[in-house]
């Protein structure tokens, strides 16, 4: 007897725009923290940096890593286009439900043979090595500079690294390059619209330009 499951023809994605459709299914935050500054990274920002990094080499067979991984959009996205493997790093328990709930999801309606590795701490204590980060940090609206760490954690784990960040952070990235033997090797800006989803938030939406900074080892 065939299962359900293994009678579904599985889909899989084949453009940028797709991707941005099924990322944008995914579930967002049960509660946002304030004091983590979650907010879900948008679909179309999300899927436009995965097909870029996808496009560069940089997803298909490598293992990669999503620091501070929310709901999993990101490493989700990569396990879609082909990653082998995806660690999501993050410390809210509440996230890592909902990240798991997300993934089961896709896996059981798309094509999907990479392992997602679900790990439940701040990202001080990972200490894997990887071929490739993606993260979006935050911003450093409550607690200034928290960015700092993810990227120097990232400099730590892998030799390739894509990060957001506000446009702003341009010369804090570019110094944190210099004094960590890495170079900026693309700048890719974006305009990263904010509902309003936390008590501070005094408009419905607010758009910011943000700037995906993608890193590199210095040969």
């Amino acid at each position: 007897m065939i299962s359900d499951f293994s009678a579904v023809e599985m889909k899989e994605i084949g453009s940028k725009s797709g991707l941005a459709v099924v990322l944008s299914k995914l579930s967002g935050f049960s509660s946002q923290k304030v004091n983590l500054e979650q907010y879900m990274t948008d679909s179309e920002i999300a899927a436009a940096i995965v097909w870029h990094s996808y496009m560069k080499g940089d997803i298909s067979g490598r293992i990669i890593a999503d620091l501070g991984s929310g709901t999993g959009i990101l490493g989700i996205g990569a396990l879609l286009l082909g990653a082998s493997k995806v660690y999501f790093v993050e410390k809210d328990p509440d996230a890592v439900k909902i990240a798991k709930e997300n993934m089961e999801s896709i896996k059981s309606e798309f094509y999907v043979t990479g392992e997602a590795s679900f790990i439940n701490t701040d990202i001080s204590l990972f200490n894997q090595q990887v071929d490739v980060i993606l993260e979006n940090p935050p911003f450093g609206v409550q607690n200034e500079h928290s960015d700092r760490i993810f990227v120097q954690k990232a400099m730590h784990v892998a030799n390739k690294i894509y990060t957001l960040h506000k446009s702003e952070s341009k010369a804090f990235i570019e110094a944190m390059c210099k004094d960590n033997g890495f170079i900026v090797e693309e700048k890719i800006d974006a305009q990263f619209p904010l509902k309003a989803s936390l008590p501070f938030h005094s408009k419905r939406m607010h758009r910011f330009k943000v700037t995906w900074f993608v890193l590199s080892r210095r040969k």
